[in-house]
């Protein structure tokens, strides 16, 4: 169980499409926006466990369109995330009113951006089997669990992101440039991270 904690600790740490999406929300809209990023993030991974627990993991491991289908529909996501964010309209776009449709964007975004990410499914599929000891019983109760405790862990992770890019908003936003700067630094990293996608494979 330890060494799935720390395993699980450091993916949740490294860097990536959530982590990225919720210091977005969380610098441009503030904390409310940055926790509801990091849920709807986290709320993306759940299709990925139910895939694996199930099988159809299995399946988009097996079929190369599949995995490429959603892969390059994961691609095409994030470089629109990216040309957003660049044109001032996306993540970054600073919004200072809670609207029912600015909450709406801020959680569909971040459920689209972790769904359409096939790696996630894959990883459930191939990381969650090496702690769960061969034939022992209870096996999808097990997983079930693990994968629950690894979106806990992914939600608190993105939340200390989103809450510390929060922390710096009224600093950033009364800099003009500096915004301007880091909203060409995020979409930068949305289209690194587009290209580190569309170059993963099975």
């Amino acid at each position: 169980m330890v060494s799935f904690l720390l395993t699980s600790f450091v993916i949740c740490v490294t860097p990536g499409i959530g982590a990225l999406y919720t210091m977005a929300a969380g610098l441009a809209r503030g904390t409310r926006a940055g926790l509801l990023a990091a849920f709807a993030c986290t709320l993306g991974t759940v299709p990925h466990a139910v895939a694996a627990l199930t099988g159809l993991a299995a399946v988009l491991h097996a079929s190369g369109v599949a995995f490429q289908a959603i892969k390059y529909a994961g691609v095409a996501y994030l470089l629109w995330m990216a040309w957003s964010i660049w044109r001032d309209t996306g993540a970054l776009h600073v919004d200072t009113a809670s609207s029912p449709s600015s909450v709406r964007s801020v959680i569909t975004t971040g459920i689209t951006a972790n769904l359409l990410n096939p790696k996630l499914t894959l990883f459930f599929f191939a990381f969650l089997p090496q702690f769960v000891p061969a034939g022992s019983s209870g096996t999808l109760a097990r997983m079930a669990g693990l994968s629950a405790v690894f979106m806990a862990m992914t939600f608190v992770t993105f939340a200390v992101y989103a809450v510390a890019a929060a922390a710096l908003r009224d600093r950033v936003l009364t800099r003009p440039q500096l915004v301007t700067r880091i909203r060409k630094v995020f979409a930068a990293s949305f289209v690194a991270l587009s290209a580190r996608l569309a170059v993963e494979s099975r």
